[in-house]
């Protein structure tokens, strides 16, 4: 990768910073280059803390973690992949074949069950047209609730922007975060 475009900031962090990064990292784990870069917005950092889609919503964390890795994956943001690997693809228990065909698979490979295929689908259909086809959206409405599909839509698509973000400003990969497979987008 390159250089980053807009460097991290270094600690001492401003006591709002610090709070900000206590309260969505692990502990003991230095925040993210990702939230480290925002910080030189903190506006900017704050506003994402408060939007994200990572609470207990409508999704399990399964369901979430897949619609999340394949939307990173298909915008090519192996940053951002690699770190959501890292910290959640166990917890959700998903296997590593599962994880491997976010990146590399199709929307009916054997390593995602019904429901995971679905949601690849959903993804791969926004990526593709920013629209999901009359058929697939029943497909969706018929094993998710509206609450559901209003969140899937929105993970979707902020974790494409997210993935944008990442590769537009260079970040340099974590160094404890999952790389992307050999074959990818």
């Amino acid at each position: 990768m390159a250089n980053p475009r807009i460097a991290p900031l270094d600690p001492p962090y401003a006591d709002d910073i610090a709070a900000g990064f206590a309260r969505v990292m692990p502990p003991g784990r230095e925040p993210l280059n990702l939230f480290r870069t925002l910080a030189r917005n903190p506006r900017v950092l704050a506003r994402l803390f408060a939007g994200g889609l990572l609470d207990r919503g409508e999704l399990t964390l399964a369901e979430r973690e897949i619609v999340i890795l394949r939307a990173c994956a298909r915008a090519g943001a192996e940053y951002e992949w690699g770190v959501h690997v890292a910290f959640f693809a166990a917890r959700a228990g998903l296997p590593d074949a599962t994880v491997a065909a976010t990146v590399s698979g199709v929307a009916d490979d054997p390593a995602f069950d019904a429901d995971q295929r679905l949601l690849v689908g959903l993804v791969d259909a926004l990526h593709a047209a920013a629209d999901i086809d009359d058929v697939l959206w029943d497909r969706l409405a018929a094993r998710w609730s509206e609450p559901a599909l209003i969140e899937l839509v929105m993970l979707a698509g902020q974790y494409r922007m997210i993935s944008g973000l990442c590769r537009t400003l260079r970040l340099d990969l974590e160094p404890d975060a999952a790389r992307f497979p050999a074959r990818g987008y």
